[in-house]
């Protein structure tokens, strides 16, 4: 019998294959395992018999929620509202100012008028009707708007601190277009804007949209003053019925938090977060706890501190005493083990 040339090459790639394969964890032919993965009925059917079983976190046959891909667009656009040139890919001149503005003003309205409706649809003011749920929801996104060059007004003020306050800034333009802070805060302003006229749902996704981003967690309910700023903002927590006055400088990983939330929604409406009066400094990793506790102005609150009472002002609070050692590793000899990376 002849065998063609090609024919042999063949057979000795096979049996080179094989050989290889044995040194292998894993054959280099895959088993076909079609007959024993799920077909698109059958997981269809699995996620259907979840839902019933785990009710809980559906939202089906509902009232329709906000969308959160929506109001991250919205937010966006808002950005760009409020720092003109600074959010756009393109640059703005002068003379096109006035056209932009309102051609993105006029989506804004559309746009953010739908998700304040259907939140409001959510959870219905007592006062308004049904059939005025559209009209309120257009009035209130107005009035909204219209208090966009007050915003703008606290943001300049947010601005110049972080300038002021951080060697490292080299222009007012960097900080804007560079620092995480700026974002965050000016999302929570907006949101906290929203928030004090009762709108649900929106602010909170608006600034957890802008936590996602930044690190930085300000709830919209937190009255926050003017010169606002916080340095590096990663890991800042901000509750929501804090209060912090103008001038106050914070660094990364300070929280304003809640005592306990053990009894949970018992304390809906309770002042639960502390107060900070103006001028004050908070260092990196300091914790201040509860509804009652106010640091007076012109404090400054070392690095890593807990409070979970007030101070008066003009106070300084730092950690003493905090058992830190440094030693010679040679020293100490290889027979202690206390401390391995």
């Amino acid at each position: 019998m002849t065998v063609s040339v090609s024919s042999r090459s063949v057979r000795r790639d096979q049996a080179r294959n094989c050989r290889f394969s044995r040194r292998l964890a894993f054959l280099l032919t895959l088993r076909n395992t079609a007959t024993v993965q799920p077909t698109v009925t059958q997981l269809t059917d699995r996620l259907i018999a979840s839902y019933a079983s785990a009710g809980g976190i559906n939202h089906l046959d509902g009232k329709n929620l906000p969308s959160k891909r929506a109001i991250s667009i919205i937010t966006i656009d808002l950005l760009r509202l409020l720092f003109p040139g600074f959010f756009d890919e393109k640059l703005i001149h002068s003379s096109e100012i006035k056209v932009e503005t309102a051609a993105l003003l006029d989506t804004v309205l559309g746009s953010l008028e739908d998700e304040v409706y259907k939140s409001l649809e959510y959870h219905p003011p007592k006062e308004v009707a049904k059939k005025d749920l559209r009209n309120f929801a257009h009035l209130r996104t107005l009035e909204f708007l219209n208090n966009l060059p007050q915003i703008r007004d606290l943001l300049q003020t947010d601005v110049e601190a972080a300038f002021k306050g951080d060697p490292a800034a080299l222009s007012k333009e960097e900080v804007i277009v560079a620092y995480p802070f700026i974002e965050a805060i000016a999302v929570q302003r907006l949101a906290h804007e929203l928030y004090r006229n009762d709108i649900p749902l929106i602010p909170r996704i608006m600034t957890e949209w802008a936590h996602a981003r930044t690190g930085m967690d300000l709830h919209p309910g937190a009255q926050i003053g003017t010169h606002f700023f916080v340095d590096h903002c990663t890991g800042t927590v901000v509750g929501e019925t804090t209060i912090i006055g103008d001038h106050v400088k914070m660094y990364q990983g300070v929280g304003l938090v809640a005592k306990s939330l053990a009894a949970g929604q018992a304390l809906r409406g309770q002042k639960r977060h502390p107060t900070i009066e103006d001028h004050v400094t908070i260092y990196a990793g300091a914790t201040i706890v509860g509804g009652d506790t106010v640091i007076g102005e012109h404090s400054t609150i070392g690095a890593n501190v807990t409070l979970t009472y007030g101070v008066p002002a003009h106070s300084l609070v730092v950690q003493k005493d905090a058992n830190v050692n440094v030693m010679s590793k040679k020293a100490r000899g290889k027979s202690s083990a206390e401390f391995q990376i």
